[in-house]
């Protein structure tokens, strides 16, 4: 059986969802696990349904491989984990290819287009950094504003009324350490 799974990183990205189901389907797949969350999400519900679904034989099917894995070991993890259960995965767009883990040629592949990803992604973020520092540097950003220091004013008010730092976080809606470095 060839079971599909689907994920985009946030809920505004209906369309993408939608257009990787549409592909699962037509690639075959009678059983789909979808989700709406980032990849670096601790859990992620659905591939763990989706993995425990699989029996021997069964066949993975994703449209990349960044809607499955986090990072090239991640992959490999999950390849690996696969073929020890007797599961084969395919991804259906690599570059105008289609992957099959079944096959040792389409195993290497993944591997090399996976490091290729992941090394294009940390020079990405490294460009990032880089433009961030220079952006602080000419003055053009500050970041994040502070949310606690914004409070300051109600957090000294709520102290002056005797309620506790824990009573002042949850009223505020910040920490309670920022509660005890608003108030020193």
């Amino acid at each position: 059986m060839q079971v599909g799974y689907a994920r985009t990183s946030t809920v505004e990205q209906q369309a993408g969802l939608d257009a990787q189901e549409r592909d699962l389907r037509a690639a075959g797949c009678k059983k789909l696990f979808t989700e709406q969350l980032s990849s670096v999400a601790a859990e992620r519900p659905a591939l763990e349904q989706a993995l425990a679904f699989l029996r021997e034989t069964d066949l993975l099917v994703v449209t990349k491989p960044d809607r499955l894995a986090r990072s090239t070991a991640d992959l490999l993890s999950i390849v690996e984990s696969l073929k020890t259960r007797g599961i084969g995965l395919r991804i259906l767009s690599m570059g105008g290819a289609e992957l099959d883990t079944r096959s040792p040629t389409s195993t290497l592949m993944l591997t090399m287009l996976a490091a290729i990803g992941q090394f294009e992604r940390e020079l990405m973020l490294e460009r990032q950094r880089e433009g961030i520092q220079r952006a602080v540097e000419a003055g053009k950003y500050k970041g994040r504003a502070p949310t606690a220091r914004r409070k300051a004013g109600v957090v000294r008010k709520l102290k002056a009324d005797g309620l506790s730092a824990i009573e002042i976080a949850e009223r505020a809606g910040i920490s309670r350490a920022s509660v005890y470095r608003l108030l020193a």
